[in-house]
């Protein structure tokens, strides 16, 4: 029998057999994150379900993020049943102005090597830069694991994706993963797990790659589709040498320059300098793909290097966590972005999925270092989202256009 990928590994040990791809198991999970975008539905499946105890308060966390701060009374009161359950249950919560809760449960060491970390959001596929199996799930999957501690998954067949050679300056992990979403379509890699892998050479490729960088990698896997994106790590779960794989892709770093997602597809994909030009009217900076504070670091730069924001441009600061937040404010980040005239919104999701923050105008050309770019997902139909690198993002605030960074300095 072949050997196993980590995505096989890791689901065999939560599930106790010897798990295969295709295989359906029933498996332990290890953290289950609810946001306030999903919880009050899993709730009403609780109640449904004839939920009475929580089976393990410890493997389950909740987020006030999407809609922080809440934009309407009725989201209010979700927040606030959210907030009753967790108190009753002994459930932990982020409360509003905490941040994201993938960023919340990478920085909370929730996420480690070996573990099933599941959530109910898409984006949950982050913590897999960790080595742990991490996928997004529905509000019913969770309300069976508020009760049981259980989900049943199907094993995903592993796709390896082989990276070669450093980075060129100016090239960063978003257009890396924008490079695999042009290679593997929108939905090339559908209920596959996209495992990484790299050189077997020191300081090549793989190793170049730091956690902030698998991050990103990590949560963009669901934009081609993928059930999860993996990472190995030192001392946690490794593939075997005769793992079976669906298919290889290879991408080579040093080829590649900076890029950007058109509207309104994520692997509608062109190189900056094709589309240099494009007027742009805001740039928002932040979200669980780009708003860590290596991003605004790489986003300052470049606006200082350029001069700052260029007039008619609206430049929108929406950290991922607290933390990020009092980082920037203590190394004079924070202060920099407002001499800039940035508005700076809520640690959370903000702008993102349009549920709070600022919403772009009519007609108004947004790039952002969001992970998708779909009609409307800003919350106006009318704008239209690129999806580019936090420095790649600063240059078109710079210029007031799309902008190859390293015309400006990165």
């Amino acid at each position: 029998m072949p050997g196993q990928t980590i995505s096989e590994k890791i689901l065999s040990a939560k599930s106790g057999r010897n798990a295969r791809a295709g295989d359906v198991v029933v498996c332990e999970v290890d953290c289950a994150l609810g946001t306030d975008g999903s919880t009050p539905m899993a709730l009403d499946y609780f109640d449904a379900m004839g939920g009475q105890r929580v089976f393990d308060p410890q493997r389950i966390v909740f987020a006030l993020d999407h809609y922080a701060p809440p934009q309407s009374t009725a989201t209010t009161r979700l927040h606030d049943r959210m907030r009753r359950f967790a108190a009753l249950h002994g459930i932990a919560l982020w409360e509003v102005g905490e941040g994201i809760g993938h960023q919340l449960i990478v920085e909370s060491g929730r996420a480690a090597p070996g573990r099933l970390v599941v959530g109910a959001d898409s984006h949950a596929v982050t913590y897999g830069a960790l080595n742990a199996f991490a996928t997004g799930i529905g509000s019913s999957d969770l309300a069976a694991i508020l009760i049981g501690g259980k989900i049943w998954l199907k094993v995903p067949e592993s796709i390896r994706v082989t990276l070669t050679g450093d980075r060129p300056p100016g090239v960063y992990a978003k257009d890396v993963a924008l490079a695999l979403a042009r290679e593997l379509g929108a939905d090339g890699a559908a209920y596959q797990a996209l495992e990484f892998s790299g050189e077997v050479l020191p300081g090549k490729a793989l190793d170049s790659l730091d956690l902030d960088d698998r991050l990103v990698l990590c949560n963009m896997a669901v934009e081609m589709g993928a059930k999860n994106g993996i990472f190995p790590a030192d001392g946690g779960v490794a593939p075997d040498a005769d793992a079976r794989y669906a298919r290889e892709v290879a991408i080579a770093l040093d080829r590649l320059e900076p890029l950007v997602a058109l509207p309104h597809q994520v692997d509608r994909v062109a190189a900056i300098a094709d589309t240099r030009g494009t007027p742009v009217q805001m740039v928002y900076l932040g979200t669980c793909t780009g708003g860590r504070t290596r991003d605004f670091h790489e986003a300052r730069d470049v606006l200082k290097a350029g001069g700052g924001v260029a007039p008619g441009v609206q430049l929108v600061v929406t950290p991922a966590s607290r933390a990020v937040l009092e980082t920037l404010a203590r190394d004079g980040t924070l202060a920099d972005f407002i001499a800039m005239g940035a508005v700076i919104g809520t640690p959370g999701c903000g702008s993102c999925c349009g549920t709070c923050g600022a919403i772009p105008g009519d007609g108004v050309n947004v790039i952002s270092t969001a992970n998708r770019n779909f009609k409307g997902r800003m919350g106006n139909g009318s704008a239209a989202i690129y999806l580019a690198s936090p420095a790649s993002c600063a240059a078109a605030a710079v210029r007031g256009a799309i902008t190859d960074p390293r015309e400006i300095g990165a």
